[in-house]
């Protein structure tokens, strides 16, 4: 269920500095999760405490791209995204061993 609940990490440079700066890590989540769902997902795949989690809809974008063929229209699919609040002292291995 927790694989479900969970799509994937988010890694970016924002993420990346909100992970050192408030050890906070940010996930891609399904729509239909609530946070104590998302919560429970990630504290029995991750085996660390959970403080707090915020949830964000992030809307759908229109994308245009020019082809030799011509313009070329489409829109970039909307998804849930989760910021969660370990608490001090854990952490998540993102990376495995990379």
């Amino acid at each position: 269920m927790a694989k479900r609940i969970l799509i994937k990490p988010i890694i970016t440079e924002k993420s990346s500095a909100q992970t050192e700066a408030a050890n906070q890590y940010t996930f891609m989540v399904d729509k239909k999760a609530n946070k104590t769902e998302i919560k429970r997902a990630i504290e029995k795949l991750y085996n660390v405490s959970i403080d707090s989690v915020n949830t964000i809809i992030v809307p759908s974008k229109k994308k245009v791209r020019n082809t030799k063929s011509g313009m070329q229209r489409g829109t970039k699919s909307a998804y849930k995204k989760a910021i969660v609040r370990v608490t001090y002292g854990e952490e998540i291995d993102l990376y495995g061993e990379v």
